[in-house]
């Protein structure tokens, strides 16, 4: 917990200058309670509203963010730092997985006769109620509408509790859905800190709760809802390998790289971290990504020049920069960057001869650290791949049909992308296996994670 919230209030700080942008002061439990009291009362009745009217509402969601992208993608960038394309790119996206679900939600969500000994008989789904969605800072937007589209458009409501050091982004997100013309109390921002969390999840209104995070959030609120019996959904951490073979596109294949390693600054779960080369193309591509890394621009994220911006906060430039200089210590060769810049600046980095059996090597690197690894073959590639307690995505790049066949195959993860960047779509359910979380968001199966599957039987 920040001492701004230890002091009872959310800080929006931008991370290029360490200028404040705007105090908040955190709720307290009767404000809380009022929320979720809002929420509960809401959900009787918008439960019972259309398909079509919801998704009237959630269309209208989509023009308001295309209509101002440019606008909140500033403040994307302002508040967490990620270059203003990206940012921009960041509220586009969030308007497609609206439209998304207003296209298909009533399909999904349709009744499922099943023949049995009964007259009739089959499945409905139903929305469960009050949903919490704990989201972090990296995607202020877009992870909050891949969990809030598909639980809208369920009949559920909503209560967002952000990362702290995003609160305009967290109030702006509920002006949105209210200015589109869900009910009052349909979607709330609760500004609260992460120890208030315990009270939301309490509530026996509560009905299920979704966190994107850190393994340790992760852990902290699935001891919360197994405690009170309350349906999770979780997105924790990842260490992604992308691995290149030997009948690889090279120039593809790194090019991809260069952006899989710095999405969001290099600050996502999905982003490539490990990156896995065949020992007949090792060389090429070290020399060829570090080539890169060395001219890519780092400075203000709102400059359209810049290719890297700041990270978001100073505590995780500290943990990047100690990762680093750790596999320094243990052999590791910086072939660029590696050394701190000012503030909260890091400089696109590249390390290779990392010892695999360093505790580093099998941690999530959240910033524009390139961990690169030598293998003599697809079976070393894939035990490499695997060895992590993470599984959310992974890229192969390979022409070879058996070896992507095996790729497809062997490796542990919730996504296995070959010859692309791993990345989150509307149409494909997302989410990750072993220590990076349970549960799927966006496709038909995340939509499904928070509603009763109600069987019906009658004679």
């Amino acid at each position: 917990m920040g001492q701004d919230a230890q002091l009872g209030q959310l800080v929006s700080r931008n991370p290029a200058t360490g200028e404040v942008l705007g105090c908040y002061p955190v709720f307290d439990s009767q404000k809380i309670q009022t929320c979720i009291t809002q929420a509960q009362e809401r959900f009787q009745e918008y439960r019972w509203i259309p398909f079509a009217q919801r998704a009237v509402w959630m269309r209208r969601v989509a023009e308001i963010l295309e209509e101002n992208k440019a606008e909140f993608g500033r403040l994307i960038t302002l508040e967490m730092g990620k270059t203003l394309a990206s940012a921009i790119a960041e509220v586009e996206k969030s308007a497609w997985v609206c439209r998304y679900y207003a296209e298909t939600a009533e399909g999904f969500l349709a009744e499922q006769p099943v023949a049995t000994d009964a007259g009739y008989s089959g499945i409905r789904y139903q929305p469960l109620g009050v949903i919490l969605a704990v989201m972090p800072w990296n995607f202020p937007f877009w992870q909050v509408f891949r969990c809030a589209a598909p639980a809208l458009m369920a009949g559920n409501t909503l209560l967002l509790k952000h990362s702290a050091n995003v609160p305009q982004s967290a109030l702006l997100l509920e002006t949105i859905f209210r200015e589109a013309g869900f009910p009052q109390g349909a979607f709330q921002t609760l500004l609260i800190r992460a120890d208030q969390v315990a009270e939301v999840v309490a509530d026996e209104r509560v009905r299920g709760a979704a966190l994107t995070g850190s393994e340790a959030a992760g852990s902290s609120l699935a001891r919360l809802a197994g405690q009170h019996l309350k349906k999770t959904v979780l997105e924790l951490g990842g260490s992604d390998p992308f691995i290149v073979l030997p009948s690889a596109d090279l120039e593809a294949a790194v090019t991809t790289a260069v952006t899989a390693r710095l999405i969001s600054n290099g600050q996502s779960c999905i982003a490539a971290k490990r990156f896995i080369l065949h020992s007949s193309i090792a060389e090429a591509f070290a020399c060829e990504i570090t080539e890169r890394f060395r001219h890519l621009k780092v400075g203000d994220p709102l400059d359209p020049q810049t290719d890297v911006g700041p990270l978001a906060t100073p505590s995780i430039v500290q943990e990047l920069d100690a990762q680093v200089q750790a596999l320094v210590q243990a052999g590791a060769k910086i072939q660029v960057g590696g050394s701190r810049l000012g503030g909260n600046f890091y400089p696109p980095t590249v390390l290779s001869g990392i010892p695999v059996e360093h505790p580093v090597a099998q941690q999530e690197v959240f910033g524009p650290v390139a961990l690169l690894f030598e293998v003599p073959d697809l079976e070393a590639a894939i035990r490499l791949a695997n060895s992590t307690s993470f599984g959310l995505g992974a890229s192969a790049w390979t022409t070879d049909p058996a070896e992507q066949k095996r790729l497809l195959e062997e490796l542990e993860a919730g996504s296995v992308f070959i010859n692309g960047l791993v990345k989150s779509d509307p149409r494909l359910p997302f989410g990750g296996i072993k220590r990076s979380g349970y549960g799927r968001e966006l496709s038909r199966e995340g939509i499904l994670e928070f509603v009763n599957i109600k069987t019906f039987w009658a004679k």
